[in-house]
């Protein structure tokens, strides 16, 4: 079964997985409790311990997904399950000990903590050895049929069999040239169009057909479709299922009529609104939090390299209007100046010493805050480019105008989803995001996004 959450496919068994897991590291809690109160102990199960234990269930989910746990292809295998379960362990172990120093009262005392740590492992262990059972036996899998052997086709296929876990499996493709075998995969077999797509369907289990054909005139069986859907066979647009299974949009075969057509895109003056006091909020807190750290980098800065401590820079924000961006200088003085304007790439010779760790951390992009109070920015949206490049990519790139229809962001989907940027191909596979985000973006969809970046920069991933 597939849950849609926030314009994205969930199979229920992923929930489930999720959901379970945290009910586990619970139930560990309370064994590890069990075992040194004793049943009979007053405050056994009282309001007091569930309390507790719930601090513990979530700050231990936190830090599983925060070290990839939840992404199956980084724990591909049970090595790095198990390195990094230790890791999260290690750092929830870390932040329980913070909150009990700052908070007391909160702690559950006598050992329970590290008894429970014995209990989780195995609990969690064996549980995502069960679930890892259960996707490769594809147990709760939905069986589609993909109509169409063009790209869109064979981007769908590689998404789902790259995801074991996305809840679909291809029992065929569906082609209007008739071949023998399959150019996408020998082990999905390939049949053509000849009036019979209703019986296909049924004979391969399959009660969803993903039309995925690049050109359709002429060519797309509509009768037969037509018959498929009323006999309860489910019809989705492979453009759609692709949109859902990865969280961007398809841009090489996007015509106008579907962004014209197309749910979405929608941008009232109440979600304005929120979004500008969200973005006020984060940053006026993010620069009073970090103060002392602006002080401590602008004097390391100052020490490191001549130069100014901020640098400026032209940027298209909303509309394609300029605005002068502000971030902590990481590269030499005059950069550019006898190259011109360029890409930033792995190693630059550029970067400064102060830099590589500012970049590193996401530390030069703190005085972006101040162009959010200005109303430049927003936090969270499509990353400013510099005039020069969107004048090029524009040309070079279908619908590259449309990110600008919205404020540019501190950080985005793009961002938290594809990391950084250095080339023509990179900005077009960064704009199927982008647009991705105009569509659906959200007050929901704004803070998983701000969760997710906050993840990356623990990790220290993305940056150059």
């Amino acid at each position: 079964m597939i849950l849609r959450i926030f314009k994205k496919d969930l199979p229920l068994r992923n929930l489930l997985f999720v959901i379970g897991e945290g009910a586990l590291i619970y139930a560990a809690v309370l064994m590890a409790a069990f075992l040194r109160l004793g049943s009979s102990h007053a405050s056994f199960l009282s309001g007091e311990v569930l309390g507790k234990a719930l601090l513990i269930m979530v700050v231990c989910q936190g830090c599983l997904y925060y070290n990839d746990l939840y992404n199956l292809k980084v724990t591909d295998t049970y090595l790095e399950l198990g390195l990094r379960l230790t890791k999260a362990m290690g750092i929830a172990s870390i932040v329980l000990a913070l909150v009990y120093y700052c908070i007391p009262s909160l702690l559950m005392g006598r050992g329970i903590f590290f008894i429970t740590l014995a209990f989780l492992v195995l609990l969690v262990v064996s549980w995502r050895y069960a679930y890892n059972w259960v996707l490769k036996k594809k147990m709760f899998t939905e069986s589609v049929i993909i109509l169409g052997a063009d790209r869109l086709c064979l981007e769908i296929i590689n998404e789902i069999k790259g995801r074991p876990d996305s809840g679909y499996m291809v029992a065929g493709i569906v082609s209007a040239n008739s071949t023998s075998a399959s150019p996408f995969s020998q082990d999905i077999p390939l049949f053509s169009i000849n009036g019979t797509l209703c019986e296909l369907a049924e004979s391969l289990g399959s009660k969803r057909i993903v039309v995925a054909m690049d050109e359709r005139r002429g060519k797309l069986p509509i009768e037969d479709l037509l018959r498929c859907k009323m006999k309860g066979i489910e019809i989705s647009e492979g453009a759609a299922l692709y949109e859902e299974l990865t969280g961007k949009i398809f841009v090489e075969k996007l015509n106008p009529s579907w962004l014209i057509f197309s749910d979405g895109f929608r941008k009232s003056q109440m979600a304005r609104l929120t979004k500008r006091a969200v973005g006020l909020i984060v940053s006026s807190t993010g620069l009073l939090v970090a103060s002392p750290l602006i002080v401590l980098i602008a004097l390391a800065i100052k020490l490191d390299s001549k130069g100014p401590v901020i640098f400026k820079q032209d940027r298209c924000g909303q509309d394609g209007r300029v605005f002068k961006l502000r971030k902590y200088r990481s590269m030499i003085d005059n950069a550019e100046a006898a190259t011109g304007p360029r890409w930033a790439k792995d190693d630059d010779s550029r970067v400064t010493r102060v830099g590589k760790i500012l970049r590193k951390y996401r530390l030069d992009e703190i005085p972006q805050m101040w162009n959010v109070l200005k109303g430049d920015m927003n936090f969270v949206g499509p990353r400013p480019e510099r005039p020069e490049f969107v004048k090029k990519l524009t040309e070079m790139i279908p619908y590259y105008p449309e990110r600008h229809t919205v404020k540019p962001g501190i950080t985005g989907w793009a961002q938290v989803s594809y990391g950084y940027g250095a080339s023509v191909k990179d900005a077009q596979e960064k704009l199927k995001y982008d647009l991705f985000y105009v569509k659906n973006m959200s007050l929901v969809m704004d803070i998983i996004i701000i969760f997710k970046t906050a993840k990356i920069v623990l990790l220290k991933s993305g940056a150059r």
